[in-house]
Order: structure tokens, then sequence, then C-alpha cells
């Protein structure tokens, strides 16, 4: 295997992401959409970081308006993740997946190069998103704008390696619907995207503390708000970088031909 070669399927793999990214113009839409209604409209009716309740006063609004960014962009991230590994299902069925995969360079470093094409984009949509965000009056200095970069990154990778996990077991598009459901609403609930774990375990709720603690999606949430303040959380920065490594490799073992699920669609039913 040669840089050369690898530089040549990350830019074919790149290039086709952006592609059909462009040509589906209503995927930048809901994907600022989605996180800007959570801004502008739950934030109003939501408790802020103090505890106080339904429609507080305009200082508090935006103070509750800039902690939830954090966990804004990490939804982004997730469900562009989600979006890559829908293509995925969607080769797959068409045949594409098995050209690709066949392609004379090692299996992960076609997933690795699939990986990275949709972080990217996803990278490129959070900023976007950022930019959306400062009409609200949320913004951050303009130096953390830049620290941030290496915490998206990085969260965008976990949680494309995630959803290119789980596109190993979905077998058709339609199954998509309910990996949202049972998958990436639960992580964004049970997570501190909406508000501080502390709050929970002062209100007595104990167990929901704990599952979202052991949320890879808080950690990543996480690392990117100390980022957006130009702080390091290095907790939640091996955490990610750990998940990242462990759904990587199980989605390379996934789509190995020998054991993983190339070699399962291939038996009769």
């Amino acid at each position: 295997m040669q840089l050369t070669h690898v530089a040549r399927a990350m830019r074919a793999v790149t290039m086709r992401e952006i592609v059909k990214f462009v040509q589906q113009r209503g995927r930048l839409l809901s994907a600022i959409v989605r996180p800007l209604m959570w801004l502008a409209v739950f934030a109003a009716g939501f408790y802020n970081v103090f505890g106080v309740s339904i429609i507080p006063p305009y200082k508090t609004y935006i103070t509750y308006q800039v902690y939830i960014v954090p966990g804004l962009l990490g939804i982004v991230l997730l469900f562009h993740g989600m979006q890559s590994s829908l293509s995925m299902v969607y080769d797959r069925e068409m045949g594409v997946m098995r050209l690709l995969l066949t392609a004379p360079l090692p299996r992960w470093v076609l997933l690795a190069c699939k990986l990275i094409a949709g972080t990217s984009l996803s990278v490129v949509t959070c900023y976007v998103f950022m930019l959306v965000c400062i009409p609200f009056g949320v913004t951050f200095e303009p130096i953390h704008w830049l620290a941030v970069l290496p915490a998206l990154i990085v969260s965008g990778l976990m949680l494309g390696a995630l959803w290119l996990f789980l596109s190993v077991y979905i077998r058709q598009v339609e199954n998509f619907a309910g990996a949202m459901n049972f998958v990436m609403f639960p992580m964004f609930f049970f997570s501190s995207a909406l508000y501080p774990l502390w709050r929970l375990r002062e209100g007595g709720s104990e167990f929901i503390y704990w599952v979202s603690l052991v949320n890879p999606f808080t950690h990543a949430v996480e690392l990117i708000r100390f980022a957006l303040y130009g702080l390091f959380e290095p907790i939640a920065a091996a955490v990610v970088c750990g998940a990242t490594v462990l759904f990587f490799m199980l989605a390379t073992f996934g789509y190995d031909p020998q054991r993983g699920m190339i070699r399962r669609a291939a038996q009769p039913a």
C-alpha cells in the first residue's frame, strides 16, 4: 500500500461525498434548522442552568442558549454521522459498496476515508451553525472558534464511527428510523447537552445521572463545551478518543468479508 493510493482513495471518496452533499441541499438545511429550532424555541420554554423555569428573563435566556450550543453542535455531528452511514446502507443495497470494498486497498483504509470525508462535511456544517447563532446573540471569542476545531473533529470521528458500526447491522434504509429512535434521541437526551449532570443528581435522578455519565455523547459535548471557552477536558478527550478507536475497530470487523456483514449477507436465508 502506497501513500499515493491512499491519497487517491481519500480524494475520490471525499469528492463523492461533496457531490452528494451539494445535490442534497435539504440535507444542509435540515442539519441547520433542527438545532436552530432547539436554540430559538426550546431555550425559551425550558429552564436555564440555574433552574429558573418557563420563559426566563432575556439575559437568562441568552445564558441558557450559550449553554446548549455545544450540545446542539453535537447533534449536528450526530445527525451528519447518521446521514453518512445512511448512504452506506443505500450503496450496499445498490451494489456500490461491494465495488468499493474490492478496491486494492486495506478495508480499514477505505472505511477511514469514508469516515474522514463525512466528518469533514459535518465540521463545516457546525461552523455554519455557529455563524447562524450570531444573530441570536450567541457567540464566543474568535480564538475559541479555532480552539474548538480539534474537539469537533474528534467528536465527529467518534459519532461517525458509531454510525459506521451500526450500518453493519442495518440492512435496509427504512430501518434508520428505528435507529434514530433507539440510538440518536436517547444519546442526545441522556447527556449533558440540555442540562448539567449535577442537576440530575441534585434532583434525585441517580440512575439517569449514571446512564448519562457513561454515554460517550456526553463526553463529546463536554469536550466541545470546554474547548469553546479555551479549556481542555482530559477525561472527555480520553473517552472520545477511546470510543472512536473501539467503534471503528468494530465497524472494520463488521465489514470483513470473512467474518462480518458481507459473509452473513451472502448466506442463503
